[in-house]
């Protein structure tokens, strides 16, 4: 941060912020008065200070860089989102993120991350942040890095930058149909230590004149695979939202098609046109239910693809790609980041920073729980959490928790999991809700141990 007061400053405003993140920090701080003004002061700092959300990062960034050289193969996901403060006028510097149903103007900031995973989705920490306040612009063409394509550069040049110390792990970027931007598949190649897996929005014309779509549909079957949809509940239109069809969970069975393609084309920042050789995977749905559109995705990807298995490995890990919506919810729903009420930006920004770990963290707990619960509880919880946890288990008559899975559960049914034998693993909500009152009560264990 520039100064150790400002850097301890930090860690103990993080600290109480990861132990109730469902509260404001004034309630946090406990009547802490000095605790508060040095919050907002860490956050109050000027624009042009060493206080900045990379910086705020930098630490959990180095951890996460730490986690990635022991995997063999890591995934960038990149995604954006839209932080909606148009209920705080007060709040200086923000941008327009959009218009509502009404036509009235939605003002916010864009926030776009990478969330690093491993290959069965875990994941990693996070390793960007970039905030935008979008102004308009009316007809005047915007320069290279003010394009929105230009978010997703920025992301792979920073996974690259990554990538050059990892020399053991393979380094894919993956990202939704919003990357499908033909610049970035040109920046790729000037940094191929990272690969590519971006869904296909666009119908391109190839280098021969047919277009992607109609190739890919046209190349021979090379098997099948099975892909779980989660079902969607249905939503009425407001005034903020559009309406949306509900969608019971299935199973859906997709036929599986690969080939190679070349596209052709200039780049807004070259003179000559440039070619590039990818390779399109297509799945399609066989027999969707009735009334139901069946699933289709055109997969771009710079990895080679010689085999069904190799297409199918292509679709599982572009499917992990939901993983960073998982965590814009989690940011959204229990950090609560578009609630916050700070007057400018930068504050905005450093505030949300120190949440973005926070969230991440209580993702990970939830995420270990189901598929790591023979993980001991250390790992992720500290002595006098799990004397919290080992301590309310008895008292209703449930033995110490022993195992990751155990522990986990015993903060779920804090925030007010039913723990029946019927019930679903418990969700990120109800984890939120548990580990702000796990983290109370070990304030109040280690006060007293401290009286004792």
């Amino acid at each position: 941060m520039g100064d150790k007061r400002l850097t301890k400053r930090l860690v103990d405003s993080a600290r109480r912020q990861g132990e109730d993140p469902l509260r404001a920090f004034t309630a946090v701080a406990r009547d802490d008065w000095a605790a508060v003004k040095g919050y907002y002061r860490l956050i109050d700092q000027p624009e042009d200070s060493d206080v900045t959300p990379e910086h705020i990062l930098a630490p959990h960034r180095a951890c996460t860089q730490r986690r990635m050289q022991a995997q063999a193969t890591v995934l960038c996901l990149q995604d954006g989102t839209d932080l909606n403060f148009t209920t705080r006028p007060q709040t200086r510097g923000v941008g327009v993120i959009g218009r509502n149903q009404t036509g009235a103007e939605s003002l916010g900031l864009h926030l776009h991350s990478t969330l690093a995973v491993n290959a069965d989705g875990l994941p990693l920490g996070v390793l960007q942040a970039q905030f935008e306040a979008p102004q308009p612009r009316g007809d005047a063409e915007p320069a290279q890095e003010e394009k929105k394509s230009f978010r997703w550069i920025a992301g792979l040049r920073d996974a690259a930058a990554l990538a050059a110390t990892l020399p053991n792990t393979r380094v894919i970027s993956v990202a939704d149909r919003e990357a499908d931007a033909f610049e970035l598949y040109v920046e790729q190649q000037r940094h191929p230590a990272v690969e590519l897996v971006i869904r296909a929005q666009h119908n391109r014309r190839l280098a021969d004149g047919r277009r992607l779509f109609e190739v890919a549909r046209a190349t021979a079957s090379r098997g099948s695979v099975e892909l779980p949809v989660d079902g969607q509940s249905l939503r009425t239109k407001t005034s903020k939202r559009p309406e949306r069809l509900g969608r019971a969970a299935r199973t859906a069975e997709l036929e599986l098609r690969y080939t190679p393609i070349t596209l052709r084309g200039t780049p807004a920042d070259a003179d000559q046109p440039v070619t590039l050789e990818l390779t399109v995977v297509h799945a399609l749905e066989r027999d969707p239910p009735k009334g139901e559109k069946p699933l289709e995705w055109f997969v771009l990807t710079t990895l080679t693809v010689a085999s069904a298995e190799q297409a199918a490995e292509i679709l599982r890990w572009y499917r992990l790609r939901w993983r960073i919506e998982d965590w814009h919810r989690v940011l959204k729903s229990g950090c609560k980041i578009d609630e916050l009420g700070h007057h400018s930006v930068e504050r905005l920004e450093r505030a949300i920073a120190i949440r973005l770990v926070i969230a991440w963290r209580v993702m990970l707990m939830t995420l270990l729980g189901r598929e790591a619960p023979e993980l001991p509880p250390e790992l992720l919880f500290s002595d006098v959490e799990l004397r919290v946890l080992g301590d309310y288990a008895q008292s209703r008559r449930r033995p110490r928790p022993s195992s990751l899975r155990a522990a986990v559960r015993e903060v779920a049914i804090l925030g007010g999991y039913t723990n029946r034998n019927h019930d679903p693993p418990p969700g990120h909500q109800l984890m939120w809700h548990g580990y702000a009152k796990l983290t109370t009560m070990s304030f109040a264990y280690a006060l007293r141990d401290e009286i004792e």
